[in-house]
């Protein structure tokens, strides 16, 4: 049975309303004005919500905005008996559903009522098929070395509290899917898990992208834009590479975690966001710290939790299930039948240096099935993976042989990355 909350401070006319929408089998709770509204949506989730636009002590319009933070996908219709063209369209524009004058024709009332259930229903549809589509994207983590043993155990711990997670480790080792099993396993589950790839924009740009901006604000922008906290509204927000954040965001991201309330850029209205935050980056950040481009006071906010993620070097003992795994899910993906693997040949792969880590292996399992027979066998480990593997040996062997000690090496290292910069 649907729920229905009228406020309006005329007894009479919620009284009226009651017994209509009572007859047609709807669920009714009555509010007085707007504050009792507000206290009843904080109690009791509603399908739909008949709000006045003129009461004492806070006003529908009000009462209409803090609603949009409280309860943002239930529908919200506006009634009034001093309604004109305008205050109808500055409602819509504040997030309500429709608007109906009083007093009101009982056919377009149920109607409209219907309509808001519709909408009702298919966001709720939407978020289950969302949250069925993340569980079959999130795969599991593949591995039983006492690393990965212990990463499972912090998540089957952590996963059900709301403390701040920092995931260490090298690139390609799986620091987001670190990420989104923490998520999986955690109560927010069912809200969205929302990724930014803090390397990925530009520091001019990270602001706006975090915390959204007004229509306004700065010349390109157009219309108003939801940031990345507010997307991931009740759900987790996963900051990768953010220790390539700058300071200010940095300074605005911390303000966030302390107060858990962001503006938007162009705004100076305060916005409540109910996030997880879930951080990763691949640099040491107390070394970055000590270099002044990372916040102390950020690090312990995020740092709550710890999860370092072994490179797999650290791990070869799971390379042969990874393999695996690999074989059958890039074998599915092409539609042919899963090819074997000889025990010979995932021994040499267990040898490689894997320097990118499990993208690398992952690439490397994807080249085999392309170029290989119907098993994949030692030949062809040593034809398409150990040439690749070798030449980049021999490369680092070679640039090494050039410097008599590791200072030397260590500043030609740093020269080398300030010229990369600045390319």
């Amino acid at each position: 049975m649907a729920k229905i909350l009228i406020t309006d401070d005329e007894g009479s006319i919620r009284r009226t309303l009651r017994e209509i929408l009572e007859f047609e089998k709807y669920e009714v709770t009555e509010a007085a004005d707007g504050l009792d509204c507000l206290a009843k949506v904080k109690k009791t989730t509603y399908d739909v919500i008949l709000l006045d636009i003129k009461m004492p002590k806070m006003d529908g319009m009000e009462t209409l905005e803090k609603l949009q933070e409280l309860a943002p996908d239930t529908p919200v219709i506006m009634i009034s008996g001093h309604g004109t063209i305008d205050t109808a369209v500055e409602a819509v524009k504040k997030g309500a559903f429709d608007f109906i004058a009083k007093p009101p024709d009982l056919n377009r009332l149920l109607i409209t009522i219907r309509n808001a259930l519709d909408k009702s229903n298919l966001v709720v549809e939407t978020k289950v098929l969302r949250q069925k589509i993340s569980k079959a994207k999130v795969q599991e983590i593949i591995g039983n070395s006492e690393g990965i043993r212990q990463i499972k155990d912090t998540i089957a711990r952590v996963a059900t509290t709301d403390a701040r997670v920092l995931i260490l480790g090298q690139n390609g080792s799986g620091k987001e899917l670190v990420a989104r099993w923490l998520h999986q396993q955690s109560h927010r589950a069912g809200a969205p898990i929302v990724e930014v790839n803090c390397a990925a924009i530009p520091s001019e740009l990270i602001e706006s992208e975090l915390f959204g901006h007004e229509k306004g604000a700065f010349t390109s922008a157009i219309k108003q834009r939801i940031g990345k906290f507010e997307q991931a509204q009740g759900g987790t927000l996963f900051l990768d590479e953010i220790g390539d954040m700058s300071l200010s965001a940095q300074a605005k991201v911390l303000r966030a975690l302390q107060e858990n309330r962001i503006t938007r850029v162009g705004g100076d209205k305060d916005i409540s966001v109910d996030v997880r935050i879930v951080a990763a980056t691949n640099k040491d950040l107390r070394r970055e710290i000590a270099a002044g481009r990372f916040r102390e006071d950020l690090y312990h906010r995020l740092a709550v939790i710890i999860i370092e993620v072994p490179a797999l070097n650290d791990r070869r003992e799971d390379i042969p299930p990874l393999v695996e795994h690999f074989i059958a899910q890039i074998c599915t993906e092409y539609g042919i039948a899963p090819k074997k693997i000889d025990a010979e040949a995932l021994h040499l792969l267990q040898e490689v240096n894997w320097t990118g880590n499990i993208r690398e292996l992952r690439n490397v399992v994807e080249r085999l099935i392309i170029l290989s027979g119907d098993e994949i066998g030692v030949a062809d480990v040593q034809q398409y993976v150990l040439p690749t593997s070798a030449a980049a040996r021999q490369q680092l062997e070679e640039v090494f042989a050039q410097f008599d000690n590791v200072e030397d090496l260590h500043r030609f290292i740093e020269q080398e990355f300030a010229i990369y910069k600045n390319i």
